[in-house]
């Protein structure tokens, strides 16, 4: 069987994993009545337009879907935990990781994978052309288009804006006031934010993951980076990513990605405009900031959850991030 859009490769993922629809008013909610322990998949959308997914569930069993599908469409979003295996045409197998990402699709063939026993928590948000046409264009016609992105390109990283919008409909979702319009406004935000990182010239997230460029790695000392330097800093970065709470020091990541200390540390602030020590604190903020918003636990303990052996250090660094202490955004989110 090959599923020919991405209505259809949704629902067949669902009709694998055995989930069964119910109605929350603003969204829909899917999970397997008979073993509600796999989890779940929270689905909201304004038909034709927009989508947002949230999943977070075990996959029963071994399972793979194709695809040919011509739509147009752009995804992003972060991928927590979990990872499966992908092929498109002509192409080698890849694998979605835990990061966030990107990628403006059209025409996409080829197939993914699942396997049973993995664990899987994402959020995504899924942008049709219709959106894009009807609604941006028409009455913005110099923001976001498809045309802007390599095409069926996955792109690694998403600018923090819109990395923390991300996370404020993951907040709103877990205590059930993401309404239709708040997430309307949020969708807009998202376009926004992405039409303004695109129209940098040249220096945008999205140009500096296709065009490698030169680095500065000492006084007077530069290299160019190459598509090997570049996967092994993209393999930093999903590592950083999934040990966020306890990050391997430099010395140790740079063995694991086989990739010098110099290189790897200029590279990864060039790649993803940001040092490696800024990167792992902007996760564990946003780790703090949802256990905050979506749990009772203490300050100390959202601390350690977080990495932190002082609550005190933890608080320090909440406050510079985000403004506010702890305490102070909990009561306001």
């Amino acid at each position: 069987m090959i599923v020919t859009s991405s209505k259809a490769f949704r629902e067949e993922v669902l009709r694998q994993l055995h989930f069964q629809p119910s109605d929350r008013g603003h969204c829909t909610l899917f999970r397997d009545l008979s073993a509600p322990e796999n989890g779940y998949f929270l689905f909201y959308s304004r038909p034709g337009y927009y989508e947002l997914g949230i999943a977070d569930y075990t996959v029963p069993k071994d399972f793979q879907i194709r695809f040919d599908n011509p739509e147009a469409m752009i995804r992003f979003g972060i991928v927590y935990e979990g990872r499966t295996k992908f092929q498109l045409k002509n192409q080698q197998v890849s694998s979605f990781t835990p990061s966030s990402f990107f990628v403006a699709e059209k025409n996409l063939k080829g197939k993914q994978i699942w396997h049973r026993g993995q664990h899987f928590h994402g959020t995504e948000i899924t942008l049709h052309e219709a959106y894009l046409s009807q609604v941006i264009s028409e009455s913005f016609p110099e923001a976001l288009c498809m045309e802007d992105f390599k095409m069926n390109h996955t792109y690694h990283y998403l600018p923090l804006p819109v990395i923390s919008v991300i996370h404020q409909l993951n907040s709103l979702s877990a205590s059930g006031r993401l309404t239709p319009l708040y997430l309307e406004s949020k969708i807009l935000e998202c376009t926004a934010l992405l039409s303004e990182e695109i129209k940098k010239p040249k220096d945008n997230v999205f140009a500096h993951q296709i065009d490698y460029g030169t680095i500065q790695i000492g006084a007077g000392r530069t290299c160019r980076l190459t598509a090997s330097d570049i996967q092994s800093i993209q393999k930093a970065h999903d590592i950083l990513t999934e040990q966020a709470v306890h990050p391997p020091t430099i010395e140790k990541l740079s063995r694991m990605v086989f990739l010098n200390q110099q290189k790897l540390k200029a590279g990864f602030a060039k790649q993803y405009h940001m040092g490696i020590g800024e990167y792992t604190t902007s996760l564990r903020m946003a780790m703090g900031a949802s256990l905050l918003s979506s749990t009772d636990l203490s300050v100390s303990d959202i601390a350690k959850k977080t990495g932190y052996r002082y609550s005190g250090n933890f608080s320090k660094m909440f406050k510079k991030y985000y403004g506010v202490s702890p305490l102070e955004y909990r009561r306001h989110h």
